[in-house]
C-alpha cells in the first residue's frame, strides 16, 4: 500500500499573522462545535425540540454527539486534522441536507453548516502546510 507524502517545502509559505488568523478561525469553529456537542449530551428541552423539528428521534442525540465529538477530536489533533476536517465536512453536509429537507430558511439554517465548514477549512489551510501543499500541488 502506498502512502502520499507531501514535503512541506512544496507548501506555499504564509506569514506568521496568517497562521494566527488560521488558529482563530479554527478556534471559532471548534468552540461552536464543542458547544453543539455538549448540549446534545444534556437532553435539554431545546435539544429535544430541535431534533423533533428536524425529524430525528430524540434517542439519536447521544449517538450524533459522539460522532461529532470523534470528528472534532480528530480535527483538533494536528496529526489527524486533515482526516478530521474531511469527516466534519461530511457531518456538516448531513446537517445541510436535514435542514434543506424540511424547508428551513436558506441563509440562516441550511447554509449555516457550510459557514462552519468554511471556518474549519480556512483555519486549517492557513495553519497547516500539508493542506496548502495539496491545494497548490493540484493547482499546478
Amino acid at each position: 500500500m502506498s502512502t502520499l507524502v507531501i514535503p512541506t517545502s512544496e507548501a506555499k509559505p504564509v506569514r506568521a499573522s496568517a497562521v494566527k488568523i488560521g488558529r482563530v478561525l479554527s478556534a471559532l469553529a471548534i468552540l461552536f462545535l464543542t458547544f453543539d456537542t455538549a448540549i446534545k449530551f444534556t437532553g435539554s428541552a431545546p435539544v429535544v425540540d430541535s431534533l423533533t423539528q428536524l425529524g430525528w428521534p430524540v434517542s439519536a442525540a447521544v449517538g450524533i454527539a459522539i460522532l461529532e465529538l470523534v470528528c472534532l477530536v480528530l480535527y483538533v489533533v494536528p496529526r489527524t486534522s486533515a482526516l478530521g476536517v474531511v469527516l466534519l465536512t461530511g457531518y456538516l453536509g448531513g446537517a445541510v441536507a436535514t435542514h434543506a429537507r424540511i424547508g428551513n430558511p436558506l441563509f440562516s439554517h441550511v447554509l449555516f453548516p457550510v459557514y462552519i465548514a468554511a471556518l474549519l477549512w480556512s483555519g486549517l489551510y492557513l495553519r497547516d502546510a500539508r493542506i496548502r501543499a495539496l491545494v497548490h500541488r493540484d493547482a499546478q
